[in-house]
């Protein structure tokens, strides 16, 4: 079968992607990856083809990076080129669209003029739920009735009031195909018209009992590091005294990265611990660091995390769930987006501490939270069952057999 997926965003967003993507070749399928032009070889080294759209994910993250709004207004900022990049031939030539885009964007349109099936892709469910409200929303008005699920109907039709001129000009120049109904079909996600397939650990993010049968948590769609091997003067850092922790914020970049780096430092000499140091989008390190620190451009999370103490991260879905596979106890300094969701499930959980919101971040909150990752023999107890639990999971196998099942 072939099959045409639609990712764009962060590291963090495309890879798991083109790791599911990946599991579907193994399984026999054709598969071409959409997205920015900085992911080609992501798509090259798991098997996929590649269609390039143009666009520079950090350059979104950036913009984006204080709110979930400036994020959204920068995506919609960006839409009549993303519709360019859509418009590729070749993402016609499918019979299934797989779409990890906010809303069903652009998936929508494209199944619908190649007559194929559209599934929504994502690594945390935004359906609406009593539960608790959308991402972005206060839930100091949670207990309103009414007030959680409304929140994802003002959400819908607040993207679908920016996107519907773009996505209609483009589906009549390009798709020849006539507008969408007024409301769009955001509403439609997660039934039958279009299934929700979500890359998420069930013992993170519990399924709700309000939401239809067509939503289907696989488990996180783990990116592969095969082949890697540690830098030798990694390998030695970590051997070589006490486990360090870990301490990185991933795609999110920060204003000032000396003062930033600054603050960690100055925690980890408050507490005396031994850390590597994730540079990141965030700039963290620099020249005449402490020997107690080593500071890193990469390494994949999966072999990194478990050889660590302790865990400090953003809380983006791929960080949170190779922390959770780790059984490794994790601190989330969340900047934005889902980033405090996650945070307070960890904390839930019993995984971690309370989050600690970047803008909140000083050494001395810093240091006392890095004193409880290491010291609380409880945390570290339910982070190992947690770790057990989620490495049970088959996250890519169970997609693929449910892209399958589909199908047949």
């Amino acid at each position: 079968m072939r099959i045409t997926i639609l990712a764009l965003g962060s590291t963090g967003d495309v890879a798991p992607c083109a790791a599911l993507g990946g599991g579907l070749v193994r399984a026999g399928h054709q598969v071409r990856l959409a997205t920015f032009e900085n992911f080609a070889s992501m798509a090259r080294h798991n098997g996929l083809a590649f269609t390039c759209v143009e666009g520079d994910a950090q350059a979104l993250v950036s913009a984006g990076s204080s709110s979930f709004a400036r994020l959204l207004f920068g995506f919609i900022n960006l839409a009549r080129q993303y519709c360019s990049g859509f418009s590729a031939p070749e993402l016609l030539e499918t019979d299934l669209v797989l779409n990890q885009l906010p809303g069903g964007l652009f998936g929508w349109d494209l199944a619908e003029k190649a007559g194929v099936p559209h599934v929504a892709l994502a690594y945390l469910p935004l359906l609406p739920t009593r539960a608790y409200p959308m991402m972005a929303f206060p839930r100091l008005f949670s207990a309103l009735p009414g007030y959680n699920r409304l929140t994802y109907r003002l959400a819908a039709q607040v993207v679908w009031m920016y996107f519907q001129g773009p996505v209609n000009r483009w589906r009549a120049s390009v798709l020849g195909l006539p507008p969408q109904k007024p409301g769009g079909r955001l509403e439609e996600l997660g039934t039958a018209a279009c299934p929700w397939l979500i890359g998420a650990s069930p013992q993170l993010m519990s399924p709700q009992p309000d939401w239809p049968p067509e939503v289907t948590f696989t488990g996180y769609w783990y990116p592969s590091d095969d082949g890697w091997q540690p830098p030798v003067g990694l390998q030695r850092f970590i051997e070589e005294g006490a486990a360090p922790v870990f301490i990185g914020f991933g795609s999110m970049p920060v204003r000032d990265p000396a003062q930033a780096t600054r603050t960690v430092l100055s925690a980890l000499e408050q507490t005396g611990l031994r850390a590597v140091l994730h540079a990141g989008w965030a700039g963290l390190g620099g020249s005449n660091l402490p020997r107690n620190v080593f500071c890193i451009d990469y390494a994949p999370y999966g072999w990194l995390f478990p050889c660590m103490r302790g865990l400090v991260i953003h809380g983006g879905a791929g960080s949170v769930h190779f922390a959770a596979r780790s059984g490794i106890p994790a601190l989330v300094v969340p900047f934005a987006f889902d980033q405090f969701t996650w945070g307070l499930r960890f904390a839930e959980l019993g995984n971690g501490p309370l989050p600690l919101p970047f803008k909140r971040l000083t050494a001395g909150r810093l240091a006392r939270s890095l004193s409880s990752l290491v010291s609380d023999a409880k945390m570290r107890s339910r982070a190992e069952q947690l770790g057990a639990a989620v490495r049970r999971e088959e996250g890519i196998p169970a997609a693929v057999r449910w892209v399958g099942a589909q199908v047949r």
